[in-house]
Order: structure tokens, then sequence, then C-alpha cells
């Protein structure tokens, strides 16, 4: 009687062994589908946000040396500054709206 329960167990043994190892691998390739995929994405979102902070944060810095930098320079007072800086960003603007309207040139 022994004989008979050594065969079928390690037939059930080996059809559980099969089954634990296709239900993990399932278990794990959804997992890297979507809790990986969505590590990174958080990732990338927090990091883009930390970098978007410090840049204006630096951004904002460097227009007030730039700033204080040209009101020691020129003379006059810090109205002059702002008129040189409003006269240079008006220009920039008109420029960048006059390219937006401008009407692609047809081909004949």
């Amino acid at each position: 009687m022994a004989d008979v329960n050594t065969t079928p167990a390690r037939n059930s043994d080996d059809w559980a062994v099969q089954t634990a190892d296709t239900i993990e691998r399932l278990i794990e390739t959804v997992r890297s589908n979507t809790s990986d995929r969505l590590v990174s994405v958080a990732r990338l979102i927090v990091f883009g946000l930390l970098a978007a902070i410090l840049g204006t944060i630096a951004l904002v810095l460097f227009c007030i040396w730039w700033i204080r930098m040209l009101d020691s320079y020129i003379p006059g007072g810090v109205w002059v500054v702002y008129l040189i800086h409003g006269a240079i960003f008006t220009a920039l603007g008109l420029f960048l709206w006059w390219l937006a309207w401008r009407r692609p040139a047809r081909d004949h």
C-alpha cells in the first residue's frame, strides 16, 4: 500500500508547484506592469516639481540680482532700469506676436 501513495503524491506535488509558480509569475507580471510603473511616474512627478520650484526660485533670485546690478551701474534711478527692461520685454513680446500672426508662405 505504500506504493499507491507515493505516485499520486508526486503528481499532486508537481501540479501544486507548477500552479504556485504560475500564480507567482502572474502576480510578478501584474506588479511590474502596475506598481513599478506607478512608482516611476510618482518619482518623475516629485522630482519634476522639485526642479520646477528650485528653477523658479533661482530665476527670481537671478532677476533680483540683475536689476540691482544694473541699478548700481546705470545712473538715474531704478526706474531707468525698469524702463530699459520694459522696452526689451515689450519689443520681444511684439516680435513673438508678429511671428504668431504671420501667415505661412503658400507653395504654388
